[in-house]
């Protein structure tokens, strides 16, 4: 932890760290919505997508697919770009698809 005393066996953070710590929390508060969690699997699977495919796909309501891809814009983890009318949203990198899927794996394994 930061900011604590360590006790005899316990690991030592680097402060020099706590920059990349305060992103990586940031990055996963924007993944905390099974929605969002979604947004990502879906382009990560099956590459950049419109808004109206990811409601199709995802059966959530247009608003509140917008609203969930702006949280994820602005944490960087997708990028928008306009095709005519139309904006497609496709992941930043591949990161992310794999800590969303790790996630996944790993909530599945924990429940019967």
């Amino acid at each position: 932890m930061i900011g604590y005393a360590p006790t005899r066996g316990a690991t030592v953070v680097d402060v020099s760290q706590t920059q990349s710590y305060v992103r990586a929390g940031e990055l996963l508060r924007a993944l905390a919505a099974p929605v969002r969690i979604a947004i990502v699997t879906e382009l990560a699977a099956n590459g950049e997508r419109h808004v109206h495919e990811l409601v199709e796909r995802l059966r959530v309501a247009q608003p509140l697919v917008s609203q969930h891809l702006r949280v994820l814009r602005a944490a960087g983890v997708v990028r928008a770009e306009r095709h005519g009318r139309e904006i497609a949203y496709s992941l930043v990198d591949e990161h992310v698809a794999h800590i969303v899927a790790d996630a996944v794996t790993h909530a599945a394994e924990q429940r019967p």
